[in-house]
């Protein structure tokens, strides 16, 4: 792989950091075209950069932030822990949910998958990122 570790850690924050303040297209500049994400529980499989910056757009949500925790990465792929912090459009309910992800790089450091996994399953986080 082409980039380093920091850069893809660097990378990652950028790309939160731009999704919390809404600039999704900057969230996405590091995303392979051909990205595949998974929600969790595998209950959705986006293909493609644009799907996946169209997901991105509020629309359940009024607001919606996420905060990553440490990032642990091994060759080509990266695994953290994050936590959304949500308001429901009309409903103004409050949420605040944890998740974890595993994403893998291509050689040139773009995102090629996005796998994101409940609370509770950190075990099957961790098979994905070591396997």
């Amino acid at each position: 792989m082409s980039v380093t570790e920091d850069e893809l850690i660097d990378r990652l924050r950028q790309g939160y950091d731009a999704f919390n303040r809404g600039d999704y297209d900057e969230a996405t500049r590091w995303v392979h075209p051909d990205v595949v994400f998974v929600s969790p529980g595998s209950i959705t499989e986006l293909r493609g950069a644009e799907a996946l910056r169209a997901w991105m757009e509020p629309d359940a949500f009024e607001s919606q932030v996420s905060h990553l925790g440490e990032i642990e990465i091994a060759g080509d792929k990266a695994l953290f822990h994050q936590v959304t912090r949500a308001r429901g459009a009309g409903s103004g309910i409050e949420f605040e949910a944890g998740s974890w992800a595993v994403w893998s790089f291509d050689d040139e450091g773009r995102v090629t998958r996005m796998e994101t996994y409940f609370e509770h399953d950190e075990e099957g986080a961790r098979r994905s990122f070591e396997g």
